[in-house]
């Protein structure tokens, strides 16, 4: 059957949907995400993938305490900056500014409100916490000025007035503002973006611990470069395309709103969003190896899921795909 897009992306018995502009044709097979999805949690479950289960953002600086406002201030201003950025480096990088009590004070909403900007630019440069520094200081201060001014620095305020409901907290960090010589002014960057967002969310729940967000249903999945390489090295998402990697990102959404629907993780339904963890390893430690020349993953007989390895040409580079599948 095929249909064409919708804005939320739910789809209702349907298991492939393809798009056609012109001679692009972009294929979502929901049957076979739906397998994968149930074989790839499993293994990232009990033995990860490719030997892997940890996430940059699960390790903690040495002094913060699971569950303390420390805690989500590091989650919450690290993730603002996870743009074009390895993950690993990023999150490294982020430990060693907390640990170092010179600039740790990055971190505490009110002293970065009482920092010039000039201060923050160079400290955040100290351990490379910042890639871009003007742009990434000021994204990382404007936050944390925002939580300190209206939220009494303590984010889980912010969440508490959005009633912990997954769908208004983006909402609000897209569209909360202020006013300032008669201009609105919007009170976050990035923290509401398309991957940013529902990364943030995503932590929230599994890394800091907050079990009452409602709706993370209809959270769709934070994609970047490496959900999108395994769910198209995979064949969930396949067809003919040439540009911008980001102009797929719309359908791996959607692919996985959709793959897991009915799913069920031990005593619950699964989300989107369970997805993003197996996905990233995938990636990470197994597609970014395929030769693009000869298509073949050099940990293919390793590999957990390399049933789901489809043929074709998938080259990414510079946020820029070739895709022949």
């Amino acid at each position: 059957m095929y249909v064409e897009s919708t804005a939320t992306g739910i789809f209702a018995n349907i298991d492939t949907l393809n798009r056609k502009y012109g001679t692009i044709t972009i294929e979502i097979d929901i049957e076979k995400g739906k397998q994968l999805a149930k074989h790839i949690h499993e293994s990232f479950a009990t033995h990860g993938i490719l030997g892997h289960k940890a996430m940059p953002e699960d390790i903690l600086p040495e002094g913060i305490h699971k569950g303390s406002l420390e805690h989500l201030m590091f989650i919450t201003l690290t993730v603002s900056i996870d743009y074009q950025r390895d993950a690993m480096v990023l999150w490294e990088n982020s430990r060693k500014t907390f640990e170092d009590i010179e600039t740790r004070y990055l971190f505490d909403p009110k002293s970065v409100y009482e920092s010039p900007i000039g201060k923050i630019v160079d400290d955040m440069q100290k351990y490379k916490l910042s890639k871009k520094p003007k742009k990434d200081a000021v994204i990382w201060s404007k936050n944390a000025i925002s939580f300190y001014k209206k939220w009494d620095g303590d984010p889980r305020n912010f969440l508490k007035d959005c009633d912990w409901d997954s769908l208004i907290i983006p909402i609000r960090l897209k569209n909360d503002y202020y006013v300032s010589d008669g201009k609105l002014i919007k009170d976050y960057k990035y923290l509401g973006g398309d991957k940013i967002g529902p990364l943030w969310i995503k932590m929230l729940r599994d890394n800091f611990g907050i079990s009452n967000l409602s709706n993370l249903n209809k959270v769709p999945i934070p994609v970047d470069i490496h959900v999108a390489r395994a769910t198209l090295a995979t064949g969930i998402v396949k067809g003919d395309f040439k540009g911008d990697l980001a102009n797929l990102f719309k359908y791996v959404r959607e692919a996985w709103f959709e793959s897991v629907r009915y799913l069920k993780i031990k005593d619950r339904p699964m989300i989107a969003l369970d997805m993003d963890e197996p996905l990233w390893h995938l990636s990470k430690y197994g597609c970014t190896n395929r030769n693009k020349t000869t298509k073949y993953c050099p940990l293919y007989d390793k590999c957990e899921v390399n049933e789901f390895c489809v043929d074709g040409k998938i080259n990414i580079k510079d946020n820029n795909v070739e895709l022949e599948t």
